[in-house]
């Protein structure tokens, strides 16, 4: 028997009033319709919303890729190499951020001032001087490293001497990665702002220290240092150079002005708020290498990278909007800035509540992955989601305090919860261990986030809470 037309054999097309077509015009049309739509709206929220999309979508793929190189990694190394690593790296992912003197962040102030006052001058002295001042501020902060933990000698326990040397080595690339990093994002340019940290890096990282333990080669903490110092510079080199390609098709040439003075000034005040944030973040991990051993840091750093995706979610709305803040601030449109920042603080709450649930659920098994005696420290996955629940619920507060003129007073929120922070960490830490450090970090924190509520209500009238913002 012939095939018919309607016969899923056949080759015709099928009718339209088929029940696959009907289905095609009341589901796959209208949402190809929306996201066409989605994809061609040019306005400033649905731009901000793509780019925080992004962002997120990026941080996650990062996710996935580091969470599964530290359990690999921890596997490989053992507890106490594993927890050299993670001592050494923590001291290199606070002075590579720091070393630029707040230009990584204000990038995302002083790049859209120069276009919206059309001040091609400026921003072309800008993008180049910048980056060439990023380079050399990280290498005198590299310099600087080496010069104190060489001075200190004996203190310095020797399985720590080459591994530090290699961070100081890696700080020239560190800074110029940050400063790239808020450059692109202030052009929209979120693929080119994270892909080459956060998912290249770690592949390359994690591909040769896979080859090495293939090869029967030793993977101690100055093999992963070396590999993961190399990456850096490779992948921000990368950077700068499809950064140039972009640029030229953006910013027509002609003659550069390089405000240097301007720029320091503006940006030390984001400096010392960017420094207490870094401080905030990571000096639980930084204390507690004073009160115990490798092995203890690399517990509590497993449980806190099993809650980094919680942490990307605030910092992909956070690099998505920031900019925004700045250019409807400059222009005086209050209430685009108002309904944007309602935006940004329930893009940011709802999944952090969301993923931080799933991750208490899933975290011991996740702890396991890591190795035996890794989970120990489930519990501080619950401490330390109270932390960033309470972040969550202000949103970006303090890129909006920083993109609005007022770096001051979110210098001295985070000086405020930074000092909590410290205190805590040597009242607890001696008598709690590592669940002291993750109460002091979750205190600290809660503080922080209701000082920002504060601060931003009082000088900007604004209500940053997830709670009744509709009706401010």
């Amino acid at each position: 028997m012939a095939a018919s037309e309607t016969d899923h054999g056949g080759s015709g097309p099928e009718p339209e009033s088929g029940p696959l077509a009907r289905l095609r015009r009341r589901l796959v049309g209208p949402l190809a319709a929306r996201i066409a739509a989605f994809r061609s709206d040019d306005s400033d929220r649905s731009v901000a919303r793509r780019s925080a999309g992004a962002a997120f979508l990026i941080r996650v793929a990062s996710a996935g890729i580091l969470f599964v190189s530290q359990i690999l990694l921890a596997r490989w190394m053992g507890r106490f190499e594993f927890g050299i690593y993670v001592a050494v790296w923590a001291w290199a992912s606070v002075l590579g951020p720091l070393a630029p003197l707040g230009l990584a962040y204000g990038s995302q102030r002083f790049i859209p001032e120069y276009r919206h006052r059309g001040d091609l001058d400026g921003l072309r002295g800008f993008l180049t001087g910048a980056r060439l001042l990023s380079l050399a501020q990280g290498a005198i902060a590299g310099a600087l490293l080496a010069a104190v933990v060489l001075a200190l000698g004996r203190h310095v326990p020797a399985h720590f001497l080459v591994p530090f040397l290699i961070a100081a080595a890696t700080l020239p690339a560190f800074t110029l990665s940050m400063v790239q990093d808020g450059m692109a994002r202030s052009f929209d340019w979120i693929d080119l702002a994270l892909v080459p940290l956060f998912i290249v890096q770690p592949m390359l990282i994690l591909a040769v220290t896979g080859g090495l333990h293939v090869a029967g080669g030793a993977i101690d903490a100055v093999a992963v240092l070396a590999t993961t110092g190399a990456a850096m510079w490779l992948v921000t080199l990368v950077q700068a150079v499809l950064m140039g390609r972009r640029l030229a098709g953006t910013v027509p040439a002609g003659p550069r002005r390089f405000d240097v003075r301007h720029w320091l000034k503006t940006s030390l005040p984001i400096f010392v708020v960017d420094g207490f944030f870094l401080l905030l973040f990571y000096v639980d991990i930084l204390v507690l290498q004073l009160y115990v051993g490798p092995q203890d840091v690399a517990i509590y750093y497993a449980a806190s990278k099993t809650l980094s995706l919680v942490h990307f979610i605030s910092y992909a709305v956070g690099a998505a909007v920031a900019h925004r803040f700045s250019a409807y601030h400059v222009a005086g449109e209050r209430e685009k800035l108002k309904d944007f920042v309602g935006d940004a603080v329930r893009w940011t709450f709802w999944p952090t509540l969301a993923f931080g649930a799933v991750l208490a659920a899933l975290g011991l098994p996740l702890l396991r992955l890591f190795g035996p005696g890794f989970d120990a420290g489930y519990p501080l996955i619950l401490i330390i989601m109270i932390g960033l629940l309470a972040r969550g619920a202000v949103g970006p507060a303090e890129r909006l305090l920083n993109m609005t003129g007022h770096q001051s007073l979110c210098a001295v929120v985070y000086a405020t919860a930074l000092a909590v922070n410290v205190i805590l960490c040597v009242v607890l830490i001696p008598r709690f261990g590592i669940f002291g450090a993750g109460w002091a970090t979750a205190a600290a924190v809660v503080v922080e986030s209701m000082m920002l509520f504060v601060m931003v209500k009082r000088k900007l009238g604004l209500y940053v809470f997830v709670v009744r913002l509709r009706r401010s």
